[in-house]
């Protein structure tokens, strides 16, 4: 049987994340913290390709790998037109418009396939991405926003999401098409998602800055507020506050939660006042999405590295135990999940999906 060897990048908010599969196996991993007071330098995410591809070169001199033989690059997707969840083969159309935001995100994971794209050029392979941050399963009444013509997106961690929900579901014997469950991922981006039988229904645009904030994005904040105190702002400099310097970065310019949970450790009134508050707001989060599941909660699933820290779990237990049983699971299993999508396509088990430039859902029927 045939070793296929798989790189998988998957650029976050926070980190730069590299490993490389034989098959199933991970054989080599790298996970590269980027503060936002040095993201925060560069004028726009777009700008940081270089600088995040240094730490994808590092990987490769540290760990002496030659990537000639290379198979597939599997890629974190994101900021391109929504689309349906399932495995791509990333097209050039894909690159365009995933670079332009034509999806009307703005966050790091549109540089995953841009720096796919420059590994396959040096070193070939078939290049996919699977579960991007735009996969669209809204209900119609999810997207409505208050403003003729304007709709809310569905903008999350979907890779992560599906995947945790996916295990939780093979831990309780279920399957995820049976059970409705609240997904959440918690860490430098934090999205809760409502999972009806298999289907993300709702959640919130955390890339588009609403919902809790996180340690780099402001979060919601009423209109009133944002026309008073940030319109007179450089539009560059307002969606870096959506993803990158806002949250946490913007109350001690570091979007380090290990240096920020040592000052709340240490019980340092403002960080302990701020860092309750977002936990405090990721549960009325959760509160909210049991409304979208008519009280029907099979599971709250509480995914992502801010789960390292017991008080995360243990304030969030105390607010939403009484919905539905909570099940915690550390870290991410985004790596895993691209690379296995990848091989399955590798291995001809399943077909890759196209990307065709028109996104999932394009309006209301009678309103055109």
């Amino acid at each position: 049987m045939k070793d296929f060897k798989i790189l998988v990048i998957n650029p976050g908010s926070t980190s730069t994340k590299i490993s490389l599969f034989i098959n199933e196996k991970n054989t080599f991993t790298s996970d590269v913290f980027h503060d936002s007071s040095i993201l925060k330098t560069f004028p726009t995410i777009n700008d940081q390709l270089d600088y995040r591809m240094e730490v994808v070169k590092q990987f490769i001199e540290k760990n002496q790998l030659d990537l000639h033989d290379l198979d597939g690059i599997a890629c974190r997707g994101g900021a391109s037109y929504s689309v349906t969840s399932g495995t791509y083969e990333v097209n050039d159309l894909l690159i365009e418009d995933t670079r332009a935001a034509k999806g009307g995100l703005y966050h790091s994971s549109m540089l995953g396939v841009q720096m796919g794209k420059r590994i396959q050029q040096k070193y070939g392979g078939r290049m996919f991405m699977s579960d991007p941050t735009v996969v669209d399963e809204y209900s119609d009444v999810a997207r409505i926003s208050g403003i003729d013509g304007i709709y809310r997106r569905a903008i999350c961690h979907a890779l992560n999401l599906k995947a945790a929900a996916r295990k939780y579901a093979a831990d309780i014997h279920a399957t995820y098409e049976d059970l409705n469950l609240i997904v959440c991922h918690i860490d430098g981006g934090i999205t809760i998602t409502a999972h009806e039988h298999g289907k993300m229904v709702d959640g919130n645009d955390g890339g588009g800055g609403e919902g809790p904030f996180t340690p780099t994005r402001m979060g919601s904040m009423a209109i009133s507020d944002v026309v008073c105190y940030l319109w007179d702002k450089p539009k560059e400099e307002m969606m870096n506050l959506l993803s990158v310097s806002g949250g946490l970065s913007n109350y001690f310019n570091t979007s380090n939660t290990d240096v920020i949970h040592k000052m709340v450790e240490d019980l340092d009134p403002k960080a302990t006042r701020i860092w309750e508050a977002m936990i405090y707001q990721v549960a009325k989060s959760i509160g909210s999405m049991s409304v979208v599941l008519n009280g029907q909660v099979d599971g709250i699933v509480l995914t992502g590295g801010l789960m390292r820290f017991q008080d995360v779990a243990d304030q969030i237990k105390k607010r939403c135990g009484w919905i539905a049983p909570i099940a915690i699971y550390q870290g991410e299993f985004e790596q895993e999940a691209l690379a296995l999508n990848a091989l399955s396509v590798l291995k001809g088990e399943k077909e890759a999906l196209i990307y065709t430039g028109k996104p999932v859902w394009d309006g209301f029927q009678d309103e055109k």
